[in-house]
């Protein structure tokens, strides 16, 4: 391995801090690659997965409290003119967005919490949290926990494939197109579908 890559990585956990980090604020590489890298290449055993679990889990929190800070810095009527004006880029109608919104404020925990399993939308849904001024310590605990689930799934999965025999690279393409498959099927179900 080599490139900025492994220079990130040769800091040790900090380098995996870092690059979760990142990948949260600017979602590159998407975190089911970057998840799946790790798993197979930085985890040699049980502990020390469980430690990048850990590093992982508080880098993502991490970047979504400061996605959060954003939202509750820029409020709401600034975000709301920033979907009304470039919201169509995104297809994401300002129509959708209040009524996600109002959604969102009745059933905050549930929806930070499900949000991290949604590529893009787990990145940036905080921003909506702060601008709608939703509790920081509720929010914090679902996007800690469906951070951890995300996390684990694809770690593990990672890990796993290490040892498995099977080309890492073809499973590890499989599922990345299944990932954003179903994200672009939830994209296109939350501007076209329903309520």
């Amino acid at each position: 391995m080599t490139g900025p890559l492994s220079t990130i990585l040769g800091f040790g956990l900090f380098g995996v801090f870092c690059l979760a980090l990142t990948e949260k604020i600017l979602p590159v590489p998407p975190s089911h690659a970057m998840l799946l890298f790790l798993g197979m290449t930085a985890a040699p055993n049980g502990p020390t997965l469980a430690i990048l679990l850990m590093v992982t889990t508080l880098a993502s929190t991490t970047g979504c409290l400061v996605w959060y800070a954003v939202g509750r810095r820029l409020g709401f009527d600034r975000v709301d003119r920033l979907v009304e004006r470039f919201g169509k880029y995104v297809f994401l109608r300002h129509a959708t967005y209040r009524r996600l919104g109002q959604a969102y404020r009745r059933n905050h925990l549930r929806v930070s919490l499900l949000a991290q399993f949604i590529p893009t939308v787990r990145n940036y849904l905080p921003i909506a949290a702060g601008a709608l001024c939703l509790p920081a310590l509720p929010f914090t605990t679902a996007t800690l926990l469906g951070a951890t689930l995300w996390n684990a799934g694809f770690l593990t999965t990672g890990y796993l494939m290490r040892g498995s025999g099977r080309d890492s690279f073809t499973v590890g393409l499989r599922i990345i197109v299944i990932v954003v498959a179903l994200e672009t099927a939830f994209m296109l179900a939350l501007r076209y579908g329903p309520a």
